[in-house]
């Protein structure tokens, strides 16, 4: 991961959506329902090509897996650790407790995906023994990448912070949340090193702003900022002698089209991001409660050591965002970081994040990142003075 002293580069934040077949394999793995594990095999590998290979021909610079094998964006992990079982009792968002229509509309919309609020729990110490499964995503993303005729400027590979999985999957085993937490971290730990030994890390901790209405919601603004300083704590454990140039950290309030009315504000949670030892920072700047945040970034600062990675194309929308909009935004990042070279355009959140739960429909999630290519390209002209 380098700053780019030429141009605007493009990226996005990780999961992409699955084909119908992949989809129900993965629900139906995650069920304990028999199936065709070979053929599972295929499927992933298939998938997997074909989203690099999508991304390579929309322009996107930095590029990624789709996290086409995993059930979830940080379900997956109950599936490769040991230590969780049964099912947690995730309390429901905020939103969907004010706006109990909402919660309906979205159950009748997705009816067969995989596990959210019923996910499993640890049960006993969890324990990652067995990197297998992560080894085998590395290998088809690398044979997906060597198929491309022109490589990337750079790959990544996602991977759940133990905040997210600890507030997903819930505690019915450790003295304390932050004993599970810190447990998390230090076998998370194995995959994170596995990763960044290939590609960038990508670190997904939406625990850092999102738990403020789900988990936490009955705390204070002050006792969730705690909070998410210890999950800091914990990722920074689990990422100790993995170069910060190694690893972006992506921090979202939900990906989903809800009011999102009692969202944490960027101000809050933006000093406590940045206590993580990692290189560069993904934040939601496109959708409509948050697009408002940049006048927070440029009063509060981001350290010279980040880069910048905004999110300038919506993923909960079918909208295709116009590409001088996208310009419009990334030079209002820009001017929020104040360098160009450490702005890299990306998306909101993944379009994927649960298996059979996508809110974009695949074509126009390519359309949408070939408009971010093309507004990074308006966005280069203005601010290189190329006009």
């Amino acid at each position: 991961m380098h700053r780019s002293e030429d141009r605007i580069l493009t990226t996005h934040v990780g999961s992409l959506p699955r084909n119908e077949v992949l989809s129900d394999l993965l629900i139906r793995q995650e069920l304990g329902e028999p199936v065709d594990e070979a053929e599972l095999a295929r499927q992933s590998e298939a998938a997997v090509r074909h989203v690099v290979r999508a991304q390579s021909d929309c322009g996107v610079d930095i590029v990624n897996d789709g996290e086409q094998p995993r059930v979830g964006f940080q379900t997956y992990v109950a599936q490769r650790m040991t230590g969780f079982g049964g099912e947690s009792a995730r309390p429901r968002p905020r939103d969907y407790v004010d706006f109990p229509s909402l919660l309906a509309q979205h159950r009748q919309r997705f009816p067969r995906r995989s596990k959210v609020s019923n996910a499993p729990q640890a049960i006993a110490a969890v324990s990652y023994d067995d990197l297998s499964a992560a080894e085998e995503e590395c290998r088809m993303f690398g044979a997906a990448l060597a198929s491309l005729d022109t490589p990337p400027a750079d790959a990544f590979m996602t991977a759940a912070s133990p905040g997210i999985v600890a507030t997903t999957m819930l505690n019915a085993h450790y003295d304390s949340h932050e004993a599970y937490v810190f447990a998390l971290a230090r076998e998370m730990r194995k995959e994170y090193q596995r990763i960044a030994r290939d590609y960038v890390l990508q670190i997904d901790a939406p625990d850092l702003a999102m738990e403020r209405s789900v988990l936490f919601h009955d705390k204070s603004v002050a006792e969730f900022i705690a909070i998410a300083e210890m999950h800091v704590a914990a990722l920074n454990e689990a990422l100790a002698g993995i170069p910060r140039e190694r690893v972006r950290l992506h921090c979202c309030w939900g990906n989903y089209d809800g009011p999102h009315i009692h969202d944490v504000p960027l101000a809050e949670v933006l000093p406590v991001l940045t206590q993580a030892r990692v290189g560069a920072l993904s934040v939601e700047f496109a959708n409509p409660r948050h697009q408002h945040e940049y006048a927070a970034l440029k009063r509060i600062g981001l350290p010279p050591e980040f880069l910048l990675l905004p999110g300038v194309i919506d993923s909960t929308t079918n909208y295709v965002e116009h590409p001088e909009v996208i310009a419009n935004r990334i030079c209002e990042a820009v001017d929020a970081v104040g360098d160009r070279s450490r702005v890299i355009a990306s998306s909101d959140c993944g379009f994927g994040t649960f298996a059979g739960s996508e809110l974009v429909a695949e074509d126009v999630v390519w359309a949408k990142l070939r408009s971010c290519r093309d507004g990074a390209a308006i966005a280069t002209r203005r601010l290189w003075g190329r006009d």
